[in-house]
């Protein structure tokens, strides 16, 4: 639902016409003088019920402003008048959000009540906090996935991707996420929908007032299906939410962005309108500065963080494709989705070999902690080294401890496997949460051989190491 409230004709400003149309690009002239700044946002004062938002994207003489529209430009004609609103877009901010769906510009989507006339609302442009001003606190941010919280654990007030292709579990996981850690959290949310499925959308809406968090998240969309200047900003709508609580309230906030690369794409859709020259692979040659532009103002100050996790398309499978390569410079951990995984139904399909994190310190998660972690990747690593020698001979013709090794290898990527609450419906078990401590103790008793005798299926979609010990003495799959 958009706001239906018709166009206030009598504001003040400086005042042009439409005199160029093309798709989502709309030119604006304006008297000698007049011409409004770059991300200015401008107001289209036509007799439409909806609403139409022009920013300011490049002056093309000294009188005529070239502008990217957030919605939808049907039935716009040249001539129409236009307000210069003297500051960019703005979204409303503060607890009158909390518990709604907005869109780019704030208006609300839920067919619930309009927002209350004294919510404070804020620039979407801003800059990061200042260096000197940042803070990052250096604990860790437990999940309750095994996989993540051992070998790529996440830091509060840091930020993390998943990067993975289509279907290997994404948004999958960052709905867990947001099921396992909010409700552990007791913090406030904010969920930037950038390009999502009106489906994906429906699904998390649904997902969150069942879990009882609702109350405590802002979600922010611009969908799939709407013009490109509005997935380009709502990253900054639901990133501006966010700093408010964090600023201005106090508060520890959790931001989840789904997804990075459609940020990406919506900017390069605008590049391509704007007439400017493709860079590396087609994408524009602004890739690096937008992106740094949301990322470097995802940061912590003394009294309060935002932590943001990410989900991030890559594209045919290419981690060098450079949307995903830009986005990984600005990580603290990155959690890297694997096909082969996905297609063995080891979920989550967390690749432990390729995710990192720079928490996986000895001096930040403690050398018990790290040396589980190296070790079990090693054992993995060579575990993966000799699947060719087995697939071609068989893992008869290995030494016996090498048979060893495999065998423990093949257990810890099942002990690594885990069921989820968002799936318990379709796989009818019952989704786990996980403590760091129960992982530990579990990986360490694995890599010192007391599953050794167990089947492998024992382990297989398990919380802890105890119920997959009920599991292989009961015989029970």
């Amino acid at each position: 639902m958009t706001d239906t409230s018709p166009i206030d004709q009598t504001r003040t400003g400086a005042r042009g016409v439409v005199s160029k149309i093309s798709g989502s690009v709309v030119e604006v002239r304006f008297e000698a003088g007049e011409l409004p700044e770059i991300n200015t946002a401008l107001e289209v004062l036509w007799d439409s019920k909806q609403r139409l938002t022009l920013e300011v994207q490049q002056h093309r003489d000294v009188r005529t402003a070239r502008c990217v529209a957030i919605q939808a430009t049907a039935g716009l004609a040249c001539g129409t008048e236009v307000l210069d609103t003297g500051a960019p877009i703005t979204v409303p901010v503060g607890d009158g959000v909390l518990g709604r769906l907005i869109d780019v510009v704030g208006d609300p989507i839920d067919h619930g009540p309009p927002l209350p006339a004294d919510t404070p609302r804020r620039k979407i442009h801003r800059r990061p906090p200042k260096l000197a001003a940042q803070e990052l606190s250096g604990d860790l941010f437990l999940s309750g996935i095994k996989v993540i919280d051992l070998l790529a654990p996440l830091a509060h007030g840091g930020k993390a991707a998943m990067f993975g292709g289509a279907g290997v579990g994404k948004t999958v996981l960052i709905m867990e996420l947001i099921r396992t850690i909010v409700d552990k959290y007791k913090g406030t949310s904010v969920f930037a929908g950038v390009g999502e499925r009106s489906r994906e959308g429906h699904e998390l809406w649904q997902e969150l007032q069942k879990s009882g968090v609702i109350d405590r998240t802002v979600l922010v969309f611009g969908q799939m299906n709407e013009p490109p200047g509005a997935r380009w900003r709502v990253a900054l709508s639901a990133l501006t939410v966010a700093e408010h609580f964090r600023d201005e309230m106090g508060k520890d906030v959790l931001l989840l962005i789904d997804n990075v690369f459609r940020f990406v794409q919506a900017g390069s859709e605008v590049s391509g309108l704007l007439g400017r020259l493709p860079s590396r692979v087609g994408y524009q040659p602004t890739l690096a500065s937008e992106i740094a532009e949301l990322e470097e103002r995802i940061s912590s100050v003394h009294n309060a963080a935002v932590t943001s996790i990410q989900a991030v398309y890559v594209p045919a499978d290419d981690f060098t494709d450079p949307a995903v390569a830009a986005t990984f410079t600005h990580l603290d951990s990155a959690i890297v989705l694997s096909r082969d995984m996905a297609s063995e139904g080891l979920y989550p399909a967390v690749d432990p070999l390729a995710s990192s994190s720079t928490l996986l310190d000895p001096s930040v998660v403690g050398k018990r902690h790290y040396d589980i972690a190296e070790e079990t990747r090693r054992l993995i690593e060579q575990y993966q080294e000799l699947r060719e020698i087995i697939s071609l001979l068989g893992i008869e013709e290995l030494s016996a401890s090498d048979r060893k090794a495999v065998g423990r290898a093949r257990r810890l990527i099942r002990f690594l496997t885990q069921p989820f609450a968002v799936t318990s419906q379709f796989t009818g078990r019952k989704g786990a949460s996980v403590s760091i401590k129960d992982t530990l103790d579990g990986c360490e008793a694995i890599l010192n051989g007391a599953a050794d005798d167990w089947e492998e299926s024992a382990l297989y979609m398990v919380g802890t190491l105890d119920e997959a010990r009920a599991r292989a003495e009961g015989g029970g799959s």
